[in-house]
Parts: C-alpha cells; sequence; structure tokens
C-alpha cells in the first residue's frame, strides 16, 4: 500500500526542515501551504527524494481541510503528519492566534481522523511557551482550552480568561498550552486505531518567523542568554525530533510533549526555585 505524509507550514523554516527529513520516507508527501509560491518552490526542491506534491490551502477552511483528506485517500495509506503550520504573537491579532494555532489544529485532527490506522503518527507544534503558561492556568480556562471546535470558542476563551488574553503573547501561549492537552485527548482517540499523536515545543529556534520575533521581543534576547546551551536553535534539529516520533522507533510514544528549548525552561525553573530545581 502506498504510504502517504503530510507536512503543513511546508513552504519555510521548521515546516521546510520536517518535509526535507521526511522525503524519501513515505511514497507520497503532500507539502501544506498557503503560500502557493513557497510551497512549490519546496516541492521541487525535493522531488529528487520521490514523490512530493505542493497542496496550497488555509488550514482554517474546513472545506479545504477535507479535500485534503480525500487527497490523501486518494494517494494511498496516511502515515505521517507533520502540523507545523501557526502563527506567532507579532502576525496576527489574538483572535486569529487562536484560530489558526489551536481551532486549526483540532480541526485537521478531525479531517484526517477516520484515515488514521496501525502505524498513522502524527506531532503537532507546540511552544516552550505553553509550560511557562501552565502554572497559572485556572480550571475555567482549561475547560474552554479543552472545547476549540465549540462554535463560541473565541467569545468564551475571552470570557474565561478576560482582557489579558487579548495581549498577542497571552494568547500565543494560550493556544499552544491548548495544543499540548488537545493530543492528550486525541492519543485517546486514536490509540486503539493503533495510530500516535505527539507534541513537540520549541524554544527559540533561527527561522524567518523566529528572527521576526525576536525583532519586536526583547525578552527573547533574554531567554537566549538563560539557554543553558547559550544559543538559539536551527531548524533541522527540531525537525529531527519529528522525524524520529514519526518514526517506528517512536512505536510506543504518544501522547506526550516534547520540549525541545536547549534547557531554558530548566533554567528558569531553577532560577526561580520552583520544586525540581
Amino acid at each position: 500500500m502506498t504510504s502517504v505524509g503530510v507536512v503543513t507550514g511546508a513552504g519555510r523554516g521548521m515546516g521546510y526542515a520536517c518535509a526535507q527529513r521526511l522525503s524519501g520516507t513515505v511514497d507520497v508527501l503532500l507539502l501544506v501551504d498557503r503560500d502557493g509560491a513557497t510551497a512549490g518552490t519546496a516541492a521541487e526542491s525535493l522531488r529528487p527524494t520521490g514523490r512530493v506534491e505542493p497542496v496550497v490551502l488555509d488550514i482554517t477552511d474546513g472545506d479545504a481541510l477535507a479535500r485534503l483528506a480525500d487527497r490523501v485517500s486518494e494517494q494511498g495509506t496516511l502515515r505521517a503528519v507533520a502540523h507545523a503550520a501557526g502563527i506567532s504573537p507579532t502576525m496576527a491579532g489574538w483572535q486569529q492566534i487562536f484560530t489558526v494555532d489551536l481551532v486549526a489544529t483540532a480541526m485537521l485532527a478531525e479531517a484526517l481522523r477516520p484515515l488514521a490506522t496501525t502505524g498513522t503518527a502524527t506531532v503537532c507544534f507546540a511552544s516552550m511557551a505553553a509550560s511557562m503558561a501552565q502554572p497559572g492556568l485556572t480550571r475555567e480556562v482549561a475547560e474552554v482550552l479543552d472545547d476549540p471546535l465549540n462554535e463560541r470558542f473565541l467569545d468564551r476563551i475571552r470570557d474565561a480568561a478576560g482582557s489579558t488574553v487579548e495581549h498577542t503573547g497571552t494568547a500565543y501561549a494560550l493556544a499552544k498550552l491548548g495544543v499540548q492537552r488537545f493530543v492528550q485527548r486525541e492519543a485517546v482517540r486514536l490509540g486503539p486505531l493503533g495510530a500516535r499523536i505527539c507534541s513537540v515545543s520549541p524554544g527559540i529556534i533561527d527561522t524567518p518567523q523566529g528572527r521576526q520575533e525576536a525583532e519586536h521581543n526583547e525578552r527573547m534576547g533574554e531567554m537566549v542568554r538563560m539557554t543553558p546551551l547559550g544559543r538559539t536553535g536551527v531548524a533541522d534539529e527540531l525537525a529531527a525530533v519529528v522525524a524520529f516520533l514519526l518514526s517506528d522507533d517512536a512505536s510506543f510514544v504518544n501522547g506526550t510533549d516534547v520540549l525541545v528549548d536547549g534547557g531554558v525552561c530548566a533554567a528558569r525553573s531553577a532560577q526561580e526555585g520552583q520544586p525540581g530545581a
């Protein structure tokens, strides 16, 4: 049976690095991006490694995701999904951040869930920001985060979290925390099918998007200085972790988050004197 892989946000940055790692590991690799030019360029560069197709769509479009699922089904058996598409605090307002980073993650999972079978593996992108937001999570906010497909989700999260959620950094952290929590619940749904799902939480990675954030956020420089490894990460270091989680070598890894931050969260914990430091 023909194996199919899907990478979202595949045109650049960490998504493209994941596509590079996955090319050649599946029979058909679908590169999903809303930017047709970058998706096409990425596909062209990877074609020598196997059958690669660009797919231009907006991951917040339910109809488009249904067409993606149909395309996967036409090609063969879903084997691997690296869901790297997302936006960061300087790219949009708080509502769009929640919609793209959390709601669309749940929408993609819902669209592809009927195709899951033994050996299917998915990795969703969260963020180290989620780990920093976890200690302050209230029960009320958690309940809303755990229902991202509710048609009133944005109103409900604003009511539960208050006006602070309108700060894009706060929205981003909560959205990515929602991704981590969604993955835990999705793992319970997929496990009986023989399928797996995990999340990865990147720290500061040297990508175009990461550099854009650094230009507008002085705290990022501080976090780099706090990082025990003393540097930013590179996209391929993150992609290597994703490739492992999608491989058969990780066949018993399910429903968990892997923090790939060079140790900055550990450094913050030690600095703040938290338990376990």
